[in-house]
């Protein structure tokens, strides 16, 4: 009897990887605490930070530890809503990323998104860059109890998509991601939209290091991770 092949899967981050965008957010974060009394706040210490998590857990880094539930839920909503309104018309596809999309699915590679967004931003994001279509799971903050650098919503787009962690490579551009996708047992490639490649270098689960889709070919990165565990043993 034949052994089934095994199921690779990439899974996306959205924000700074499917679009270079994280500067918006940071824009939205500095507006909004401003007006809750929090001056000053670099947008770089955000994204270095706390790009990629949940609002609300970003609401807590910065603002106030013992914020509410309904009150985190309310200002990051707000802070959403300040986003959207803010990038309309600024969202645009990183460079390479629909060519290789569909190079990624002709070679029959199972495609995923796991972002720290929510529902609203989520869809928002996907529509205006027109890539729902390729995606077969896409799990977003408010789907899973806690958010990156947990491993909760890389660990649930895998099962969607029914791939084991060990076969899925995880696209990331923020320090929390990686670390979700480390302790989900993933490795990673890392896009440097929010951090300088070196800030990478701590992470033993990278694989490749680019700048946008251009700059790799889907259908080696499998070849370069078998490659990268067989050195390993």
């Amino acid at each position: 009897m034949t052994t089934p092949a095994r199921r690779q899967a990439f899974i996306f981050d959205m924000d700074g990887v499917l679009t270079d965008n994280m500067r918006f957010h940071a824009e939205s974060w500095v507006e909004l605490f401003r007006d809750y009394g929090l001056e000053g706040l670099d947008p770089e210490r955000y994204l270095v930070e706390t790009a990629g998590m949940k609002g609300p857990d970003v609401l807590r880094y910065f603002l106030d530890p013992d914020i509410s539930a309904s009150d985190a839920e309310r200002l990051t909503e707000l802070k959403d809503f300040l986003y959207r309104v803010n990038s309309r018309g600024r969202i645009t596809a990183m460079p390479g990323l629909h060519p290789f999309l569909e190079k990624a699915r002709q070679a029959g590679i199972l495609l995923g998104v796991g972002t720290g967004s929510g529902a609203k931003n989520t869809a928002y994001v996907l529509d205006l860059l027109d890539t729902s279509h390729y995606f077969q799971a896409v799990v977003g903050s408010h789907q899973v109890k806690h958010g990156k650098p947990a491993p909760d919503i890389f660990l649930r787009a895998a099962e969607l998509l029914g791939a084991e962690p060990a076969d899925c490579i995880v696209f990331e551009d923020a320090i929390p991601g990686i670390e979700a996708a480390a302790r989900a047992g993933m490795n990673c490639v890392a896009v440097t939209s929010t951090n300088s490649p070196e800030a990478f270098a701590p992470y033993s689960n990278i694989i490749a290091v680019i700048d946008d889709f251009l700059q790799v070919n889907p259908v080696t990165l499998f070849e370069r991770l078998h490659e990268s565990r067989t050195a390993t043993l």
